[in-house]
């Protein structure tokens, strides 16, 4: 495929439904991603950021088959070292924009998720995997790599470093049961269908929208983790401590006071 008939192919489609967006990893069989399918992920990512009608995010693959089998391999293999260099470049940045927006994220682990296909779910806040659905792992050891879109950070923030050290220096790949075991994935769903599992992450998502959870709490929750959790402990408790004045101030936490004295159900706007 040449540059120019790859850039007019759409490769990561996006799509909101009750509040949640869906970003879809679209290039079968394997939904690997090329610089182009980076690309569209950042610029849906950025669209779902700013869309005040999104409270959730859900990242999955199409198919039944694969969330993502990582990388382009055939296309790594074409381009130059400083090409590369950047690719990664590129994808870090991507995958940062997506772990500090102000909104959950969710990925949907609906079959493979390999290589980067894994270090894309682990920039997610929640990992929903289907049972059987697939491998969980990252062999990039194998093609004489390592696994370089965030995932010797990421994997030993979620396992510790000598585990983390092991699952990559063996390429091991393994089930999602232990990857939940590891504390890679959140939880395993049974689901005798793609179809099926998707409307239960569905669902399990619109669990956490207006009017029935306080989004903001929840969105700036999410930044205290993942901005607090790098920072030495009174610099986190610092940010915590911002971002819980700001709540102070909101719309939201008013309401969730005032229900809770006067022994009602909040009706949360996420202002």
């Amino acid at each position: 495929m040449t540059q120019a008939s790859e850039t007019e192919k759409t490769l990561v489609r996006y799509a909101v439904d009750g509040r949640v967006a869906i970003i879809t990893l679209d290039d079968p069989p394997a939904n690997t991603y090329t610089h182009e399918m980076m690309k569209q992920l950042d610029a849906a990512i950025l669209k779902a950021r700013m869309d005040d009608d999104v409270d959730v995010v859900v990242v999955t693959g199409a198919g039944e088959r694969f969330f993502s089998a990582g990388a382009n391999i055939q296309m790594l293999s074409e381009v130059t070292t400083g090409f590369k260099y950047c690719f990664c470049l590129h994808a870090n940045e991507t995958l940062l924009r997506l772990e500090h927006t102000p909104k959950l994220t969710i990925a949907a682990l609906n079959g493979h998720t390999v290589g980067g296909g894994l270090e894309i779910a682990m920039a997610c806040d929640i990992l929903i995997a289907r049972r059987g659905g697939g491998k969980v792992g990252l062999p990039e050891v194998n093609l004489g790599v390592l696994p370089g879109t965030g995932g010797t950070q990421r994997l030993a923030r979620l396992v510790g470093k000598a585990r983390a050290i092991e699952l990559m220096v063996t390429g091991e790949t393994f089930d999602f049961d232990r990857a939940v075991d590891l504390g890679i994935v959140n939880r395993v769903v049974e689901a005798e269908s793609a179809e099926a599992f998707m409307a239960e992450v569905m669902e399990y998502a619109r669990s956490f929208t207006v009017p029935v959870r306080a989004t903001k709490a929840v969105g700036h929750i999410k930044r205290s983790v993942q901005t607090g959790s790098q920072l030495p402990l009174e610099q986190g408790l610092a940010v915590e401590r911002e971002l819980q004045q700001q709540l102070f101030a909101s719309r939201d936490a008013r309401e969730g006071l005032t229900a809770y004295v006067e022994k009602r159900t909040p009706e949360f706007r996420g202002e």
